[in-house]
């Protein structure tokens, strides 16, 4: 049974035609029956928060889910907190090191000596 959840809009979270064409594919590669494609976050990082995907066949209305062809986003609300204005997208340099990456996130908590890759702050000293 498919639980009463939010839809997500373009202001919430956005994914790049790279991105929805890669989640497309590998979705279409699942025998399992899945919902969609679960984002979520997790403890870690020099942010304070990890990123993640996996294929999950649940919804609980904790849930915002914004359909696409072929497939589902999937994310929590506690994980959402997080990727408001998120875009995610799909880089493969030349067939190697290939990833999705999540662009414009926001900087987690606001303590700490800047973060990672980070062109402001002035450190810790």
């Amino acid at each position: 049974m498919t639980a009463n959840v939010n839809q997500l809009s373009d202001e919430d979270l956005t994914l790049t035609e790279t991105a929805q064409q890669k989640m497309q594919e590998l979705a279409g590669q699942v025998e399992e029956n899945i919902e969609g494609v679960r984002v979520y976050a997790t403890p870690g990082g020099c942010s304070g928060v990890n990123f993640g995907m996996t294929f999950t066949d649940q919804l609980s209305g904790e849930d915002n889910v914004r359909e696409y062809d072929g497939f589902k986003l999937i994310v929590d609300n506690g994980t959402m907190g997080y990727l408001k204005g998120v875009e995610i997208d799909f880089v493969a340099n030349d067939g190697e090191d290939a990833r999705f990456v999540f662009n414009n996130l926001q900087p987690v908590g606001g303590s700490g000596c800047g973060t990672c890759g980070s062109n402001t702050g002035s450190g810790c000293g």
